[in-house]
């Protein structure tokens, strides 16, 4: 029997029960960054609110999965101690919308995908599935146990966002 497990706004978690669903509801500009290990069976899922921690320093130690540039570190890292490797790894990106800024003015979610990526390709790993960008809000879902990563957006019905076989090297 399953269990499912909320992510909030600048919130983590990561999971090897293999009965878990990781979900994180209203994803607008935020990024979820999910990561999954099909040999451990380790599931991840961060659900991050603004690009760097240099904006507002005071934040990042309270809440360092607030910021792309501290919460992509600390959930590989809470991976890896569950037992996840690096080169197994199936990482997608749900989010960065551009939602209650119709004139572009702040770009949060643009913001968003470019520090998400940029850190991500840094640390040499490979984003296996994304669905980010648009106008509209988003909910995820990760099955721990099998790897299946389901995306609602607004009020359409949940589909499967595909993550291809994993190749990384270097960094994280």
């Amino acid at each position: 029997m399953s269990f499912t497990q909320i992510i909030g706004i600048a919130d983590c978690a990561v999971s090897n029960d293999p009965e878990a669903v990781l979900v994180t509801y209203a994803l607008g500009s935020c990024i979820a960054v999910t990561v999954h290990d099909r040999v451990s069976r380790v599931g991840g899922m961060l659900h991050l609110m603004l690009p760097e921690s240099n904006i507002v320093t005071a934040r990042t130690q309270s809440n360092p999965y607030m910021f792309a540039n501290t919460g992509i570190p600390l959930l590989f890292n809470r991976a890896f101690q569950q037992g996840a490797e690096k080169k197994r790894l199936i990482v997608r990106l749900v989010g960065g919308a551009q939602v209650m800024d119709d004139g572009g003015v702040f770009n949060i979610g643009k913001r968003n995908q470019l520090s998400a990526r940029k850190i991500l390709w840094k640390a040499g790993i490979l984003i296996h599935g994304e669905e980010m960008g648009g106008s509209v809000s988003r909910t995820v879902k990760l099955e721990v146990g099998t790897g299946k990563l389901w995306v609602r957006e607004g009020a359409q019905a949940d589909r499967e966002l595909v993550g291809a076989v994993p190749a990384a090297k270097g960094g994280m």
